[in-house]
């Protein structure tokens, strides 16, 4: 990556390139993970492990030649992370676990907020985190100083009470942000029923393609052509595949 960014004998596009960026670069390579472990794909995945790498060693160059830090203290860093969240490892402490790690996190949180502008509940929740994951994760930090519901029924009824709203909306823009009250609720009541919702979704997404798939396949060119009622036909039957094998 020096001598790709090097100002003679460089790539050009190397070169011309920042954090920012690159950053959409580092998201996609970790989604491209993920979907190479959904998929189960070892091989693809110690690929895409490799692209993934690829963009902390992009990213620490940029810093290296700001003078900012360069790759070492990044895996330094991380080293020392791991050992300070696990003392009952690393230390002297006899138990931890996941309880421990929270609690860790909070301090260090804390910690760096003292320093910051911004030291509300909600501070240090990326605004580059998928939607559905950054709904969830600003809900748990609200939670954590007691604006929650007690259980499951609170998000589940306010649920209706969204639908209602989106129902009754009079514009566009309106409708959209009814919309996405309405998606923030679905993702609050998941998180108090245990489910990611991220997951979730992602489930959901490779169900309807697979569903898809069979119909197009069943049906072979003449699936354009195929009225609705045809086309739920072939989808109840994609569904009755599933359930047989």
């Amino acid at each position: 990556m020096a001598l790709l960014r090097d100002p003679e004998r460089g790539c050009e596009w190397d070169i011309a390139q920042s954090f920012a960026t690159i950053a959409p670069y580092t998201i996609e390579e970790a989604y491209e993970v993920a979907d190479a472990i959904a998929r189960d794909d070892m091989a693809d995945l110690k690929d895409e492990l490799g692209d993934l790498l690829l963009q902390v060693v992009f990213h620490a160059r940029i810093a290296e030649e700001a003078g900012l830090f360069d790759f070492d203290a990044v895996a330094n860093a991380i080293a020392d992370k791991m050992e300070r969240r696990h003392p009952h490892i690393f230390g002297d402490l006899d138990q931890g676990g996941h309880h421990l790690w929270e609690q860790i996190k909070a301090e260090e949180r804390a910690a760096k907020a003292d320093a910051k502008e911004d030291q509300g509940a909600l501070a240090g929740v990326a605004l580059g985190l998928p939607a559905l994951l950054r709904a969830e994760k600003l809900q748990r930090r609200a939670a954590r100083v007691g604006f929650d519901w007690p259980d499951a029924k609170g998000p589940r009824e306010k649920i209706d009470e969204e639908l209602a709203e989106v129902e009754s909306a009079t514009s566009d823009e309106e409708r959209a942000g009814e919309i996405g009250d309405l998606l923030f609720v679905v993702v609050n009541w998941a998180r108090h029923l245990g489910i990611d919702p991220e997951a979730a979704l992602r489930m959901s997404n490779a169900k309807f393609e697979r569903r898809f798939r069979f119909m197009e396949a069943a049906a072979g060119k003449l699936f354009v052509s195929l009225d609705l009622e045809a086309k739920e036909a072939l989808w109840l039957e994609a569904k009755a595949d599933e359930r047989r094998g």
